[in-house]
């Protein structure tokens, strides 16, 4: 899966089909703007072309265009592979087909669309004038909810008023001059709900719950700063990580929980693999790389092999020789996107896991981390 390029949280919608079938001449009918090029000779869009616009009647989205289906020889093989990798980040996939034109590249779209539970309409092209109102009505009916927005972070837990203390480390791994963006969705979840969010860092912590007149409804920390955190917060306090938020929102939260106690059975050789949707400045604190391998291997005593594959790197083709799969929160990518991540591991028999929910186990706290979102 391919992570969205600019944190784009918005309808990422595909257009699919046969070299020439009219893909770019579609995307620039649809925009009014001639965004993407069009030629006669075939094969003229190699490799995924992602543009953010705005379509009337729908409002912001990205639109990706991709090289033919039908594509021939060594280098087309890759560029089709390309393509139907693309289907994995998309919310809704527009198969482009002509009368005399529908085959076994059309039904390779349509079987992964299924399969995979991905919202696709067929486009019928270079035949009667497509009414174009009548298509963008039917973009906006396909689209899911969940393409424009996902459900609240915490609108079923929290309420009106309800304070929220947010605890934020600052280190190395911290980008510079500002919050990462967990940090921002949880708090802009809480804004709306018009509850009373307060920040600190670790070592503050015990100082800001003293200057609270009652206890706060819930402390949401980073999840590596878990440990720390837990010994501060009274047990009669729920807690969780921001990680374990976004998990709840955008990923396969049951997997997740299931995954996540297969942490106590690994074995000395184990591999893991942790994937992160966003590409970042790797550092000496860095969570994915450094942090959590390192509580893995102390929590279970195990000598385990990890791997990271990040932003738009492809997964590897043989995901069975892996014990665990653990998933970053997914800030950046929706959650079609987290879930055609992980479907290939299910589908291999792997269990899946989360950075925050596997950082919990290693500090003893799983139960108490999720225990909020099980009531």
């Amino acid at each position: 899966m391919v992570s969205k390029k600019g944190n784009e949280l918005k309808p990422h919608i595909g257009f699919f089909g046969r070299r020439n079938v009219g893909k770019s001449t579609m995307i620039n009918w649809l925009t009014g703007q001639q965004i993407a090029i069009v030629s006669d000779t075939a094969g003229t869009t190699t490799d995924p072309v992602r543009k953010s616009m705005e379509i009337g009647g729908i409002g912001p989205v990205v639109l990706i265009d991709t090289a033919g289906i039908d594509d021939e020889g060594e280098l087309g093989a890759l560029r089709v592979e390309k393509s139907m990798a693309a289907l994995a980040e998309v919310d809704l996939a527009l198969l482009l087909y002509t009368e005399d034109c529908y085959g076994e590249p059309e039904e390779r779209v349509e079987r992964w669309c299924r399969e995979h539970g991905t919202p696709m309409l067929k486009v019928l092209t270079k035949a009667a004038p497509i009414n174009k109102e009548a298509l963008i009505a039917q973009i906006k009916e396909a689209l899911p909810e969940s393409a424009y927005r996902g459900r609240s972070l915490l609108g079923d837990i929290i309420s009106q008023g309800d304070t929220v203390v947010l605890v934020t480390p600052i280190d190395s791994s911290a980008p510079e001059g500002r919050m990462i963006l967990p940090q921002v969705q949880v708090l802009r979840d809480l804004m709306d709900i018009h509850a009373q969010a307060m920040f600190c860092q670790p070592e503050e912590l015990p100082s800001t719950l003293a200057t609270l007149k009652t206890m706060p409804r819930l402390v949401v920390t980073d999840s590596q700063a878990f440990n720390r955190v837990a010994a501060d917060v009274p047990e009669e306090v729920p807690l969780t990580s921001f990680s374990v938020v976004l998990a709840r929102q955008k990923g396969l939260f049951a997997n997740y929980l299931e995954g996540t106690k297969k942490i106590g059975d690994l074995k000395d050789g184990d591999r893991i693999l942790l994937l992160e949707s966003c590409t970042h400045n790797v550092t000496c604190e860095d969570i994915g790389r450094v942090k959590l391998p390192a509580a893995l291997r102390k929590a279970t005593g195990k000598n385990l092999q990890c791997d990271v594959i990040g932003g738009q790197s492809p997964l590897p083709s043989d995901l069975s020789r892996y014990a665990l799969v653990i998933q970053c929160g997914g800030c950046v990518i929706t959650a079609q996107q987290v879930k055609a991540r992980l479907l290939p591991a299910l589908e291999a028999g792997v269990p899946v896991s989360n950075y925050g929910l596997a950082l919990a186990w290693c500090n003893g706290i799983f139960e108490r981390a999720t225990k909020i979102f099980q009531q």
